[in-house]
């Protein structure tokens, strides 16, 4: 698949007694449906990824692949401390039926060669595409422009960078990467147009104000860059 477009992150909703709100979740996948988004994508750095027990995160994987079933492809991030935990959430989601995964890096900080090695590990034990989440700013660990190249010739299904960058740094990505994989903004839509014109293959933004961002997207790709600004 060709992966691009607005696939919003999806938040997890609590009940008075704690509880995950299954129907939450579902009313979200609604809205992305309705309004034209590419896919959704669960377990964010912002939201809940690190917040949710192992049972809680593997919950919501299920609660999505059955809400969007047919109608639209999902995206997981995986956040665990060690390969072989990572492998296994990895493979649960594939099983899910997610059409992408975004790995997050291990904490604390490691070099950049391990990290290469770490994140090859799981991509090398599932067969869908891996993004990779790429926030050093955020998280205080990531991979250069030239370690990413590096990751995805040595594993070609590493083919996903989630960037949570500045448009201009998004821009020289996008040019050291030369195509060889997509690249996504997050960053919560900031600098939302400039994106686009740096040349993003999509954007993961929250989903309070997607109807907008598909909007926005869509005037972006057929030129018209005053209406986009405008909305």
């Amino acid at each position: 698949m060709t992966i691009r477009g607005n696939w919003p992150m999806l938040y997890a909703f609590f009940g008075e007694e704690g509880g995950l709100r299954r129907e939450a979740f579902v009313r979200q996948i609604d809205v992305a449906v309705a309004v034209g988004a590419a896919g959704v994508a669960v377990l964010g750095l912002g939201t809940e990824v690190a917040k949710l027990s192992l049972g809680e995160r593997r919950t919501v994987v299920g609660w999505v692949a059955a809400a969007s079933a047919g109608r639209l492809p999902f995206a997981v991030t995986i956040a665990d401390g060690n390969v072989g935990d990572m492998i296994e959430s990895a493979r649960h989601a594939r099983d899910a039926g997610a059409a992408w995964l975004i790995l997050q890096p291990p904490r604390p900080p490691v070099a950049e060669d391990e990290l290469i090695r770490f994140f090859g590990a799981v991509a090398d034990a599932v067969d869908i595409p891996v993004g990779i989440q790429n926030a050093p700013e955020f998280l205080g660990i990531g991979l250069s422009n030239a370690g990413l190249v590096a990751l995805n010739r040595a594993h070609p299904n590493v083919t996903v960078v989630k960037a949570e960058s500045g448009a201009m740094a998004v821009g020289r990505l996008i040019d050291t990467l030369e195509g060889r994989m997509a690249v996504f903004n997050g960053r919560a839509g900031l600098e939302l147009t400039d994106n686009w014109r740096a040349g993003v293959d999509g954007m993961i933004p929250g989903i309070e104000t997607i109807d907008r961002q598909v909007a926005i997207e869509a005037l972006m790709r057929a030129g018209d860059e005053d209406a986009a600004g405008a909305l």
